[in-house]
């Protein structure tokens, strides 16, 4: 089973664990897919009904696949993402994208690698062929590959033993100013994943079973795309629940976070997540600084002084002037402000460190002789900064506030519940 992930890293990280989840109802090998780039690949709006249609979202991650390949880019999300509790399960089967393309198309990735531009051009043809058919560009193959192309717009997945959701409508739908306003006539179904793409549907002897996004988020009472929960009786089932709800950044990431937090910071302090460019975020600059704001108060009257924050933000350095960030950075006296780049020795050890690792290749099936393998000597370094700034943040002391509604902040609350930076 694969399916197509996008915009930022931590949205990417939960469509992640809804695909281990659903993987594991449906007993299926999971195809682990690499880090795409920033909104390389965007998914639109559920609420609004305006989503990219599931075959163009596959084609599109797929086209950033050969990209990522061909530039040296490529890294996994287990390699960034420690995943061998959750393997070594039994609750999931897992393989990396590389090995399966290697398997599946019966293409040597090496070969994309090299600075041969014919050779490269050969490869890409090659890949976007295999793509085609892996995204549905050819429809549905009898036994070989089911694209489901049902996407939020007109789908909520479930999860029951009896399947006694399966088919219903659910409470979320579009409203009668939305559907004049767009000339839309979707109505939202909620389907059991099990009933409609397990044993005895009609998927059942699909080798390849291709989703778009999996993405979902809490919408007005209801999931946009997943609501899979643990009101269940299936032991196994509610094992792997348990597994998902937590995983963790690889030691390599949390190490170099911890080193900074205990060395170079060297003091209790506050960490702010502050996203103040992307998205919905960028006319929000005052009510996420207001949180700061009171927080440092409230920090001022206990002492002592001067407060440590770190600070992780989207906004440039160089852009800080005349923002509460600008202030905070001109009072000495009062606060000592901490930032990473992406340039730091901190941040660059721990991106080679990283590379080194290789997380995903341990984890490949039935193939002994491949584990271990390392495809394109010529792989440059990954961008950690934004894994390394959480691993941080996980050990802030005095608290931490977070941009609200961002799947950045919400990620750094769990790492913190779970205690990531005493482990």
């Amino acid at each position: 089973m694969w399916y197509a992930p996008h915009s930022g890293f931590n949205n990417q990280l939960l469509e992640f664990k809804h695909a281990v989840l659903i993987a594991g109802i449906l007993n299926r090998t999971l195809v682990v897919p690499p880090v795409l780039d920033h909104h390389a690949v965007a998914l639109g709006s559920c609420p609004k009904f305006r989503v990219v249609e599931p075959n163009d979202i596959r084609i599109s991650v797929w086209d950033h696949v050969i990209e990522l390949l061909q530039g040296g880019r490529y890294i996994s999300i287990a390699e960034v993402i420690d995943i061998s509790s959750l393997v070594s399960s039994g609750l999931v089967r897992v393989i990396d994208l590389r090995d399966f393309v290697s398997i599946w198309c019966g293409i040597s990735l090496d070969l994309a690698c090299y600075n041969d531009s014919m050779l490269q051009s050969s490869v890409s043809k090659s890949l976007k062929q295999c793509g085609s058919l892996l995204a549905g560009f050819r429809g549905n193959i009898e036994k070989c590959i089911y694209a489901i192309n049902e996407d939020c717009r007109t789908t909520v997945w479930t999860y029951h033993v009896d399947g006694h959701e399966d088919g219903i409508l659910d409470s979320f739908q579009p409203n009668d100013q939305l559907k004049q306003k767009k000339k839309i006539s979707y109505v939202r179904r909620r389907r059991d994943v099990f009933r409609a793409l397990g044993p005895g549907s009609e998927v059942e002897s699909a080798s390849m079973l291709a989703f778009g996004s999996l993405f979902s988020a809490p919408y007005k009472g209801s999931e946009s795309y997943v609501d899979i929960h643990e009101s269940h009786q299936d032991q196994r089932f509610l094992s792997l629940m348990e597994k998902i709800k937590f995983l963790p950044y690889v030691p390599e990431v949390m190490n170099a976070g911890k080193e900074f937090a205990k060395a170079t910071i060297n003091a209790p302090f506050l960490c702010a997540q502050l996203r103040l460019l992307d998205g919905q975020f960028k006319n929000h600059h005052k009510a996420t600084f207001d949180g700061l704001r009171q927080k440092l108060e409230s920090l001022m009257q206990k002492g002592p002084l001067p407060i440590h924050i770190f600070v992780m933000t989207d906004l440039p350095r160089n852009n800080w002037t005349d923002t509460y960030l600008g202030d905070l950075t001109n009072d000495a006296h009062n606060y000592k402000v901490h930032f990473l780049r992406e340039d730091d020795h901190l941040v660059m050890q721990a991106a080679k460190k990283l590379t080194t690792a290789g997380y995903g290749q341990r984890f490949i099936p039935n193939s002994v002789s491949r584990i271990g393998k390392k495809y394109c000597s010529n792989q440059r370094l990954p961008d950690v900064l934004l894994y390394v700034e959480q691993a941080v943040c996980s050990c802030a002391s005095l608290g931490f506030i977070g941009t609200p509604g961002s799947t950045i902040a919400e990620n750094i609350e769990l790492m913190r519940k779970f205690g990531s930076c005493s482990r």
